[in-house]
């Protein structure tokens, strides 16, 4: 078992092998990120909205 200063002395030897993301890599993941959230809203509500329809055509025809 290791004692708290062995622990922060490993926690900082790990982060500092991170490689972090440049400014420029953040910004295009984020707009991705964005893009495709867009994208999938688009993609459900249209699928929404053709179940709907189809089910009230459904509804009226034995209604």
């Amino acid at each position: 078992m290791t004692n708290p200063l062995q622990f922060i002395q490993q926690v900082r030897a790990e982060v500092s092998k991170v490689t972090w993301p440049t400014r420029r890599e953040v910004i295009l993941t984020t707009g991705m990120v964005f893009v495709l959230a867009a994208l999938t809203a688009l993609f459900f509500s249209l699928a929404d909205l053709g179940i709907r329809s189809g089910l009230s055509a459904v509804l009226s025809y034995f209604g």
